[in-house]
């Protein structure tokens, strides 16, 4: 059984190669059920949860071995009770933390027990499952991922429609019971379980999973696309090896998107996809 870290490895690593560096051990806080990484490159930070400690970590972005947090956010204020994925907003000093039926902010430079700045919560923002979340800091937007699973499965018969996650488009300030400004889902989507998304905002792109049994499980959508639509881009196919889709990041410099897999086999994959950048 592996040990919890994070491995950071050379942007044209390939097969077997070594990470140049490695953050784990006691004090890092890690633990393998960690499912999202966040780096901030403007204040060279990573940033990372740990659900069974209820807490948010950050690190130097130079950090390796054994190596303590910087920031930790944790305790009974905070509200945070399962945390699963996170985002920063370094623009705005901001970190975003999904949780169920709503949305938790925290200042990104808070440290110890501190409570949200702001909760996004209630019925009229259609937050169901809420499994990933991306900021937009130059138009101003939140992207919620949500896995409505169980509230379509009950429509479904009726609709005649397979169950569908969704993207849930808000103001990034919006707070309390409020409705989005946009929500992107049902079949032609693809939607099922959007559990990694980014945003792209010089071409304002949403790039995120689809459902992982279609052929093409990697797929882009516009920033100001709304309801029932497809993806303006796909990734994918039998020759792309993406089986179990688990992660994903955008390198705009070298105009790559890189898939981390789980399943069998756990790779990194990294695609040369020009055209959404």
């Amino acid at each position: 059984m592996a040990h919890p870290q994070v491995a950071i490895f050379a942007r044209l690593a390939k097969q077997g190669d070594v990470p140049t560096r490695v953050i784990a051990g006691q004090m890092t806080r890690l633990t393998r059920a960690t499912h999202t990484i966040r780096y901030d490159a403007v204040h060279d930070e990573i940033v990372l949860v740990n659900p069974f400690a209820e807490a948010i970590l950050t690190f130097r972005g130079g950090a390796n071995g054994n190596e303590a947090p910087i920031r930790v956010i944790q305790g009974p204020h905070t509200q945070l009770k399962d945390p699963d994925h996170q985002e920063v907003d370094p623009v705005h000093d901001e970190i975003f933390i999904p949780e169920g039926d709503h949305v938790l902010v925290f200042p990104r430079t808070a440290t110890g027990d501190v409570a949200p700045i702001r909760i996004l919560r209630g019925p009229d923002t259609q937050i169901e499952t809420a499994r990933s979340i991306a900021v937009d800091p130059v138009h101003d937007l939140l992207v919620v991922g949500c896995d409505n699973s169980d509230h379509w499965r009950r429509d479904e018969d009726a609709r005649g429609e397979r169950a569908s996650g969704s993207l849930v488009i808000f103001h990034r300030t919006d707070n309390g019971n409020v409705k989005p400004q946009a929500v992107i889902r049902g079949p032609k989507t693809g939607l099922d379980n959007p559990n990694q998304i980014q945003v792209y905002p010089p071409k304002s792109w949403i790039v995120g999973f689809r459902e992982r049994r279609t052929p093409y499980p990697v797929a882009a959508w516009s920033i100001h696309d709304n309801g029932d639509v497809p993806p303006r881009w796909m990734l994918g196919g039998p020759k792309s090896a993406i089986g179990v889709a688990r992660g994903i990041a955008l390198n705009p410099k070298a105009k790559e998107i890189v898939v981390a897999t789980g399943g069998e086999q756990s790779e990194l994959l990294t695609f040369y996809f020009p055209e959404i950048f």
